[in-house]
């Protein structure tokens, strides 16, 4: 179990580095019900040439918060490659406030709901030291000097 876990980390951490996927958790509901409050949304960086209307995409907004919505327009921006969107919360009954201008976007290729809070207690220092304990101890067991089996008998 341990393995497949490791194997699993350093698969993450390549596709985080080759393909620029990255996770993003979802604090409001204004994606439910497609995407509920507490989800974890797998997103990769696609630039924005590539969007259409109705992709979930994730704007970075420079001392902001990024913001997950739904796409509801695209036009060409003043530069080539720019996109200017509008998007809208599918719990939301209107358009964002402003357009984004954006070069590139994070889309959403799936979520899981509810796996959210497990991934921020994850980060509690007090689980941060009981699964370092954990992994001392085991790690120590496994490679702990062991009599042979015949001298057992």
């Amino acid at each position: 179990m341990a393995a497949a876990s490791g194997v699993a980390c350093m698969v993450v951490v390549v596709l985080a580095l080759t393909a620029g996927i990255t996770l993003i958790m979802f604090r409001t509901g204004s994606m439910s019900p497609s995407i509920p409050a507490g989800a974890v949304a797998v997103v990769q960086r696609v630039p924005a040439s590539s969007i259409e209307i109705g992709d979930v995409v994730t704007v970075d907004r420079s001392g902001d918060l990024p913001v997950t919505h739904r796409v509801t327009s695209v036009e060409a921006g003043a530069e080539e490659g720019q996109r200017i969107i509008t998007m809208r919360g599918d719990a939301n009954a209107d358009d964002d406030p402003f357009p984004y201008e954006v070069t590139s976007v994070r889309i959403v290729l799936f979520s899981v709901p509810g796996v959210a809070t497990v991934i921020a207690g994850l980060g509690d220092p007090r689980v941060l030291g009981a699964l370092t304990l954990a992994a001392t101890v085991l790690v120590v067991w496994a490679f702990w000097p062991r009599t042979p089996r015949e001298a057992r008998a």
